[in-house]
């Protein structure tokens, strides 16, 4: 038997923690939420890319001899590298009931929380920064965000707050100091300073509201002095000689050696033995690629791995050296050393400012990052050109070795023997006249793979601009890191100019090819890169020969923004709305900018999302076992061997379904489990439970299908073809098109494809089905937009009534839709597994399951033939939307049906007819997603008035303005537009962005800039408020007061982070006209409020709204007589009256939207109770050698009606807005031609990052335009 491993010492929030049976395998984020319970912090990809699981770790660093604070990933950290260290989680720094820290305190102050489940992490990312760094720069905060991600908010609002604590200090945050305010420093007549802070400075005439989104003045100071000490045991442990330290875990071996010869003898006993630093590598090779490696080294404490030599020819690397301490010191000698000698260091240090995120540099070694092998490494092609020396060690010696382009043998593989180590790299020091750049280009420029990466080195003879040597290296090129040998040889002894460059082109097109089927694709845009970021390379060269004094002609003007690094501009903003009316009582919250009802829990950790849960004591663990295959027979499933993985309990089929496996929100079109055909990749064929999540997904993986596979429908063009499509086909025709073909002066045709979107909210699915015990009874505590719908599909297949089903969900972390329909595809498997087993069973799905099973936005195919006049008025247009539905209807028919509702967006057509077709496709199911087909019909109009603008010759904000509806007008499905104000909107948007200005700047831009591009445009949307769906217009609500004055109210919608439960409080407080502090909101359960409708079409705060008032009304009515007969009583006094009088103090409340209905047949009825408008200008530019862009400005002015909560309702529009920037600029789900999807998590897939907002943001909600069709005059809600 083997011998137990030794004991694990670390510290979690000061408290000492002492494990005798570490698991090697298992995270600091489980062991943290399942064996502590401490679970504010998150779980968001399991992959270290969202930052959803950031803590902060400390220890005594023996090698520098001092005490480092780091944010790091808990999902990637394993325990056993925590031993002698001090973690530091959201629960540690503070919380509501003791005292808060000022990082929480200000993320929810300034309104940057709205599901609240990335919060904890970005909250853990600003305290450590502020441990190393009290009063940090703004730049210093951007960069300590690059690995979180957050999908509700926009961003905006959480560096605002943040920017509080930094030097610039935000406007008025540094109160009492001369130049905190804006008016005293100069400032008070700069646009970018009104964001919203304090209206100290504003006068009475001012168009500003009166009041501010919130008040810096009142945060709490950052007392320094006041964190938690590093636990002094640690500390004199530190003294201490290391000894080895093993820990023995189920199938792993992990071995941390003190001294570099214990290292080489256990490389030489485990020749395979992986070596782990940060575990970024290794951890998600074990997770996402099913490896195993039984012995685990951890070198990360040996003193010849982590020095660092500054030697006569360069500095040596330790091996296990950080990227975060290789950057310190190479800024540190950037700064000190002649700037002739640090060209290597500042191109590594550029390409560290993109590589991953801090969390991840934080941990990573720089050896890992060379050992690794990867063909898309940031920095190997940095190291290869600059031809560094590596060093070797094994049990025999060391031997020196220069990385060319011989170390990277194959895919994945060095010159490495197996028992030889990476000790250390040598990154030389550069000479006089020689120039060195490095280049990376990526999807997204924070925390992203490279598509193509470079490192570019030329020395030239002494004093002039002819070639003595070049190295160029690329990545993403082939399958290792590569050396454009040939190009360089061809260019030895020649002088750097247009000749030169010339033939460096055609060579480098002829040397690096690519397979038309390579992994990654864009075939033609990487070999294009190759020679444009030589290009870019060549001008920044010729740029410093000249600086340099050597005879040569300087970069043309408009060349230089080639040779330009890119340097972020710290965001600004303005966020506008109307004030509450002078008198309004201050008790009445409506219309004020209230904070998040549960902002501050967020912020602490303490708020509870499903899987914070505690554990049931008898609980079990679910993984789902799905289709690798797009479309199949199921020939035989074989579960024997996971049935042999420790802790299994069972398997689920569709055998062990009692009641109906067919299920579908609408339709009943698709299966709980899958019989005998699997219709997607991802399609849920059964389910593993056992007694821990590892050892269920274990199993899963140890479930082996066989398949007799047949041909997939994949794409909308496959379907097209073999003419698969789900009926009914949806038409909307109004007036006589080709009546307005005849009388239009041009006619054009073209097409546009709209890909689709993942949700990605930072929450995944999550369903707790706790079995009851008799009656069939089952409480399922899930993450749902559906509670009703969940309860009656899980029924459904339980064989049970609805009434034995209670569906409860206290709040999602983020659903924008994914979570109406989709959830229920986990729920109905966890409730029959748990009916099964007869215990409560729980399953969170991983991040890349949930982007698996759960389908996201509907892709759009839109074709379209326009008939205009010259002077850009369009007379008639037909358009044809094609979707990919997936393999079941869901909610397609709906989502088609909104398509073909906003087709003509917000422009007058007199002629116009379109048709929607539905494509069945081997895709896992499409979905509602936040617009719910809006968003894709108004891209196919917006595409053809473009087209339309550019054959005019008109300018597009003419030929938009032109054609734009007027109150009065017919939409093509007949419904009158009252109220009307889009007008407004547009002239207040060309205002607001000062739009004439801009594009004359633009103009003149453009005319001084040869290889960057800017580009300006304004546009309007219409939106229809209210479920196509007529049933689904129908809300309850139920209040009860108690006899102590409290009131208890419970609604139909779900909280999802948009604010909804907020604003019902504000709903009811006005209405009872009590302070918002009596009244709380628990949950949304289905044994309160019944038969509820999904919290989507932006329409929960209208239905639910309606829905508390008249409950309140109700109640109001019933006290009436107590509040005459004692005027003068307070709120308690009437209620204890008239519970004495046996007064029923509890009241149930209902809506439904009047006058709703509309028939496609006769193209009759009012499908929409009123729009909602709004008009954005964005100003982008672009980098015209490498696609990169950036947005520079966007203003958008929003009608919401008179706003309930102006805070809740910007929050909405920039989130929105931002998702919209990824929709059209950057998320891209990526099929194989089989159906497999490739972008499962973040590292793939690329939502909005803290950089990607706008330079500029201005927010403006429309002032004066009351709705008299909502509750309070308001609109939309939020922007679900």
């Amino acid at each position: 038997m083997d011998p137990p491993g030794d004991e694990l010492i670390f510290f979690v929030n000061g408290k000492r923690i002492l494990e005798r049976n570490a698991e090697p395998e298992m995270t600091l984020l489980t062991y943290l939420r399942r064996k502590l319970g401490l679970t504010g912090t998150k779980l968001g990809c399991a992959e270290g890319g969202c930052g959803a699981c950031t803590v902060m770790v400390s220890k005594f660093h023996r090698h520098h001899n001092r005490l480092v604070h780091h944010a790091v990933n808990a999902c990637l950290a394993p325990l056993c590298s925590l031993h002698h260290c001090a973690v530091t989680t959201v629960e540690g720094i503070g919380s509501i009931a003791s005292k808060l820290h000022p990082v929480q305190e200000r993320i929810a102050k300034a309104h940057g929380s709205q599901c609240g489940f990335c919060t904890p992490g970005i909250v853990m990312s600003m305290y450590s920064l502020l441990r190393n760094n009290p009063q940090p720069t703004m730049p210093d905060v951007e960069e300590a965000f690059q690995g979180n991600l957050c999908r509700c908010t926009g961003y905006r609002p959480i560096l605002e707050g943040y920017k509080t604590f930094t030097k610039e200090g935000g406007c008025c945050g540094g109160r009492g100091k001369a130049n905190g305010c804006c008016m005293t420093n100069g400032n008070a007549t700069n646009p970018d300073f009104t964001n919203g802070h304090k209206e100290d400075h504003i006068n009475g005439n001012s168009t500003m509201s009166d009041q501010p989104l919130y008040d810096p003045s009142e945060f709490m100071p950052l007392d320094p002095t006041q964190e938690v000490i590093f636990p002094p045991e640690l500390m004199s442990m530190s003294k201490e000689p290391l000894g080895e330290v093993r820990f023995r875990g189920e199938r792993l071996l992990w071995i941390q050696p003190s001294s570099l010869t214990e290292l080489l003898d256990l490389k030489a006993c485990y020749p395979d033995a992986k070596l782990v630093v940060g575990n970024t590598e290794v951890g998600i090779e074990m997770k996402f690629k099913n490896l195993l490696y039984p012995v685990i080294l951890a070198p990360a404490y040996i003193p010849q791995l982590n020095s660092i030599q500054h030697t006569k020819d360069g500095i040596v690397f330790g091996a296990s050296c950080t990227l975060t301490v290789m950057g310190d010191v190479l800024r540190t000698a950037v700064a000190t050393l002649p700037p002739h000698q640090t060209e290597l260091f500042k191109a590594i240090l550029e390409q560290l400012r993109w590589f991953a995120g801090l969390q991840i540099r934080n941990v990573a070694a720089v050896g890992g990052n060379i050992m690794t092998a990867s063909p898309i490494s940031d920095l190997n092609p940095v190291f290869m050109a600059a031809a560094c020396r590596l060093t070797l060690a094994s049990k025999g010696g060391t031997r020196v070795v220069e990385m060319d382009g011989q170390f990277f043998p194959g895919y994945r593989k060095t010159i490495l023997k197996p028992e030889e180590i990476l000790l250390s790299v040598e990154i030389p020091y550069t000479k006089k006249g020689q120039y060195f750049s490095a280049f990376k280009q990526s999807p997204r420029r924070e925390d992203d793979i490279s598509i193509v990466t470079c490192g570019m080195n030329v020395l030239f003879e002494e004093g002039s601009n002819v070639v003595k040597d070049l190295q160029l290296s690329y990545g993403g090129m082939a399958p290792t890191t590569v050396l454009a040998s040939g190009t360089s040889k061809k260019l030895l002894g020649r002088p750097w100019n247009e000749s030169l460059l010339e033939d460096a082109c055609v060579s480098l097109a002829e040397e690096m090819t690519l397979a038309p089927s390579v992994p990654g694709g864009m075939v033609t845009y990487r070999r294009t890169l190759t020679i444009s970021l030589f290009f870019k390379f060549y001008l920044t060269v010729q740029h410093k020969l000249a600086q340099d004094g050597v005879n040569v002609e300087d970069v043309r003007p408009d060349y230089s923004s080639a040779t330009e690094i890119f340097h972020a501009e710290t965001p600004s903003s303005v966020q506008l709305y109307q004030a509450v009316p002078p008198g309004q009582n201050t008790d009445d919250v409506v219309g004020r900018p209230i904070m998040h009802l549960s902002a501050l829990k967020q912020a602490t950790g303490e708020a509870i999302y499903c899987d914070d849960i505690p554990c049931y004591e008898n609980e079990l663990h679910l993984a789902l076992v799905t289709s690798a295959k797009a479309y199949a027979r199921i020939k035989s499933i074989d579960t024997a061997e996971a049935s042999a993985v420790p802790g299994f309990v069972t398997f689920v089929s569709f055998k062990d379904i009692r009641g109906s496996n067919m299920t579908g929100p609408a339709v009943y079109d698709e299966t709980v489990l899958a019989e005998d055909t699997v219709t997607c990749v991802g399609h849920i064929v059964g389910a593993v439970v056992a007694d821990t999540q590892a050892h269920a997904q274990r199993a899963a993986k140890a479930v082996k299908i066989s398949y007799e596979e047949m041909k997939p429908v994949v794409t909308i063009q496959d379907a097209i073809e073999s003419q698969s499509f789900y009926q009914p086909v949806r038409t909307i025709k109004k007036g006589d098109v080709a009546q307005g073909f005849k009388e239009s002066d041009h006619i054009l045709q073209g097409e546009i494809h709209i890909g689709g979107q993942e949700h990605f909210y930072l929450e995944t699915n999550c369903t707790l089905a706790v079995p009851r015990g008799e009656d069939g009874e089952m409480e399922l505590f899930a993450s749902t937009q559906s509670a009703s719908k969940t309860q009656a599909l899980v029924a459904k297949a339980m064989g049970v009534p609805a009434n034995r089903v209670v569906c409860r969900v206290k709040r999602m972390g983020g659903g924008f839709g994914g979570k109406e329909s989709r959830s229920t595809v986990l729920s109905t498997v966890v409730a029959v597994a748990a009916q099964k087993v007869k215990r409560p069973v729980r399953c969170m799905l991983d991040r890349d399951e949930d982007m698996l099973v759960t389908g996201g936005r509907h892709p759009f195919f839109g074709r379209y033939k326009v008939g205009y006049m010259n002077s850009g008025k369009v007379k008639a247009v037909e358009v044809t939307f094609y979707s990919n539905a997936g393999n079941s209807m869901d909610l397609s028919l709906s989502i088609m049906e909104r398509a073909l509702f906003h087709m003509e967006n917000s422009y007058n057509i007199p002629h116009m007819c379109g048709t929607g077709y539905l494509c069945k496709t081997n895709l896992p199911s499409n979905t509602a997603f936040r617009g719910f087909g809006g968003p894709q019909g108004m891209m196919v109009a917006e595409s053809w008035m473009s087209d339309v603008a550019l054959a005019c010759g008109v300018p597009s904000e003419e030929v938009r303005r032109l054609n734009l509806y007027k109150q009065g007008d017919l939409t093509p499905f007949n419904q009158c537009l009252q109220q009307f104000t889009i007008d407004r909107c547009w002239q207040e948007c060309l205002e607001f962005s000062n739009y004439h200005q801009r594009k004359a700047a633009v103009d003149e831009f453009n005319r001084q800039h040869r290889w960057t591009k800017r580009g300006i445009c304004m546009i309007p949307t219409k939106f229809g408020i209210s479920f196509t769906a007529v049933f689904l217009n129908q809300a309850g609500a139920l209040v009860h007061i108690y006899t102590d004055g409290s009131v208890l109210l419970t609604h139909g919608g779900t909280e999802m982070g948009q604010g909804l439960h907020t604003k019902m409080v504000q709903v009811a407080s006005r209405t009872l006209g009590i302070p918002s502090s009596k009244i709380h909101i628990t949950e949304t359960s289905t044994n309160t409020v019944p038969n509820t409708s999904p919290t989507a079409a932006s329409a929960s705060s209208d239905l639910n709204g309606m829905a508390v008032y008249n409950a309140c009304s109700t109640l109001l009515q019933r006290l009436e007589p107590y509040k005459v007969k004692n005027p003068t009583g307070s709120w308690e006094d009437w209620v204890r009256a008239a519970y004495f009088d046996r007064v029923n103090l509890s009241a149930n409340g209902f809506y439904k939207t009047p006058d709703l209905g509309y028939d496609f047949d006769t193209n009759s009825g009012r499908p929409f109770n009123y729009f909602s408008y709004g008009v954005a200008c964005s100003e982008v530019e672009i980098d015209c050698l490498t696609g990169s862009h950036k947005n520079v400005h966007t203003s958008i002015v929003m009608d919401v009606g008179k706003s309930l909560n102006p805070a809740l309702d910007i929050g909405q529009v920039e989130g929105a807005f931002m998702q919209g920037v990824g929709l059209f600029t950057l998320e891209e789900l990526r099929y194989s031609p089989q159906g497999y999807l490739f972008t499962r998590g973040p590292g793939m897939y690329k939502i909005p990052a803290f950089g990607d907002i706008p330079t500029e943001l201005k927010v403006s909600l429309l002032r004066d335009a009351p709705n008299e069709r909502a509750i309070f005059s308001s609109k939309v809600g939020e922007v679900e």
